[in-house]
């Protein structure tokens, strides 16, 4: 008797949101986009945050043992765990915002029950205060067999199994992005970083201490994924002071809830606000900043913002595009004496005719260190190419992280990178490519090398990939920033030797009209074989 087969599907984070997905689809009340997103997200929470708080019993049980004292005592049980306290930032969860309680919550009292769990941690926890709405799933009030099989799918989702290294909040806010958000822009803020795309920032700024800011941070994934950074190159987290400002309130509290989960001491100000017409910052100046700002931004402008200090020794930022004001309000929040920043732009700010002036002056003041192109396709919500940005203010050379650098004033590295799409991404619904860890190393050595004592930046260059470009050629290209208008492209077709190619294509052709007379004589013989008579 055959042994029956069983096909068992691969447990990974995109089938189980994939199900989710569904779940929230067929619902009833599963409400909007934003209202079925934030359900998920908070979802997500209770169960890392829960998740959390289970592993740190159990170590906190291992280390009780291995101190020889009796866990089955009341008075231990009640000095140690009835109140527990976590060195490494751990939450101390009430009975009702375990995840075991909800996980166990019979169906018809799991809406009441994820609430309870909600008010419990905020009430707890001025870090957690403000990151929920009340009532998230009371309002929207899903059947109890819908709620049950999104908790039960949730349940699957853990960092045992998916890693503690990724930003797994942020992959589960891109997921729903990808699946669920047909109105969401760039414009709307609903955007996330893939993890290669954070890496190459953080391998070529090396925000590795001080203070980090991000002016527009979403979901907080350039700070979840910059600390890892930092841990995996045996660096102490602690020695990053985090700042941001979030826009969208829904993206806000999201940040909040990735920051406390990863015990991340952090400063996003009282509330979400706009960078531009409310700085919560202001004043302020960091060391590193890391942006992936809205692309083209529309609607960022306010009278108020004319003689904006920001800008006073520019010119005011086109009213109906925010790309320039992007750059203006992150340089004056960048340490005058070496602050450091590498952001995201759209191509256009590399030749806008209508930012030619605010352009020509931050290269004039040595602003701009690097112009980096990346490749297409390596956003979920756009195919575009578009630009890391690196400004510095200290051009002049000397001791960073360990590298002595060499004076660069008046040279801008430029790199273009757009070839680099041999690493596709299987299983999305759109042709997704991203940066291996080699390329990120190559495109980091490409630009520390350029930096480094002894490099002569006027012949750094190799054609096709990269070229340390001065001031009075710039001058001369009209205060472009396009790699393409520096960078040496070399004409292929010129190297084809031609009547080698023709011989070669010609002989080609020969075979394959052999080949086909050869297969016509074959048919026509099957045909006689069987009686019929070929015209």
């Amino acid at each position: 008797m055959a042994k029956k087969k069983t096909a068992e599907k691969t447990l990974n984070i995109d089938n189980i949101l994939f199900n989710c997905r569904d779940i929230l689809r067929a619902a009833r009340n599963s409400g909007s986009f934003f209202e079925k997103r934030d359900m998920m997200l908070t979802l997500v929470f209770l169960r890392f945050i829960g998740e959390k708080y289970e592993d740190g019993v159990e170590k906190l049980r291992q280390t009780l043992i291995e101190q020889g004292l009796d866990l089955e005592d009341e008075n231990i049980r009640a000095a140690f765990f009835d109140d527990a306290t976590f060195t490494d930032g751990t939450y101390n969860l009430p009975y009702e915002a375990r995840w075991q309680t909800i996980i166990n919550t019979p169906a018809p009292g799991l809406n009441v029950a994820l609430d309870t769990a909600l008010h419990s941690i905020a009430a707890g926890s001025d870090d957690l205060k403000g990151c929920f709405v009340e009532g998230t799933f009371t309002t929207r009030n899903l059947a109890p067999n819908d709620i049950k099989k999104l908790v039960d799918e949730v349940n699957k989702i853990s960092h045992k199994a998916f890693g503690e290294e990724k930003d797994l909040i942020g992959r589960v806010y891109e997921y729903f992005l990808k699946e669920f958000a047909v109105n969401a822009t760039k414009e709307e803020g609903e955007f996330y970083t893939p993890h290669d795309v954070v890496s190459l920032i953080a391998s070529m700024i090396e925000p590795y201490d001080g203070t980090l800011y991000d002016p527009c941070c979403g979901s907080g994934g350039m700070f979840v994924q910059s600390a890892a950074l930092v841990k995996a190159r045996q660096g102490d987290i602690n020695r990053i002071n985090i700042y941001g400002q979030e826009k969208d309130a829904a993206t806000y509290r999201l940040a909040k809830m990735n920051l406390a989960l990863r015990s991340l001491s952090h400063h996003l100000g009282e509330t979400n606000d706009s960078s531009f017409t409310h700085d919560l910052h202001k004043g302020l100046y960091f060391n590193y900043i890391m942006a992936n700002p809205p692309f083209n931004l529309k609607g960022w402008y306010d009278a108020n913002l004319k003689n904006d200090v920001r800008w006073a020794d520019y010119q005011t930022p086109p009213e109906g595009n925010a790309n320039y004001a992007w750059i203006l309000h992150m340089l004056s929040h960048l340490k005058p004496a070496d602050g450091v920043a590498g952001f995201l732009l759209a191509n256009g700010a590399l030749n806008d005719s209508d930012t030619l002036e605010i352009r020509k002056k931050l290269i004039q003041n040595d602003k701009v260190e690097a112009i980096i192109v990346l490749p297409r396709e390596l956003f979920i919500t756009t195919d575009i190419s578009v630009t890391l940005w690196i400004l510095n203010q200290n051009k002049k050379g000397g001791n960073y992280h360990g590298r002595n650098l060499r004076n660069r004033e008046h040279e801008i590295l430029f790199v273009d990178l757009r070839q680099w799409r041999n690493h596709p991404v299987k299983g999305e619904n759109k042709k997704k490519v991203r940066l291996a860890a080699e390329q990120i190393e190559r495109a980091a050595e490409i630009y520390h090398a350029w930096q480094r004592e002894g490099t002569d930046g006027t012949n750094y260059e190799t054609p096709e990939l990269y070229r340390s470009v001065g001031i009075l050629e710039i001058e001369s290209k009209g205060w472009t920033l396009t790699p393409s208008k520096y960078i040496e492209f070399i004409d292929h077709d010129l190297e084809i030797d031609y009547e080698k190619e023709m011989a070669r294509i010609q002989a080609e052709m020969k075979e394959v009209m052999k080949q086909e007379k050869k297969s016509q004589q074959m048919l026509e013989d099957a045909f006689r074989g069987i009686g019929y008579g070929i015209d």
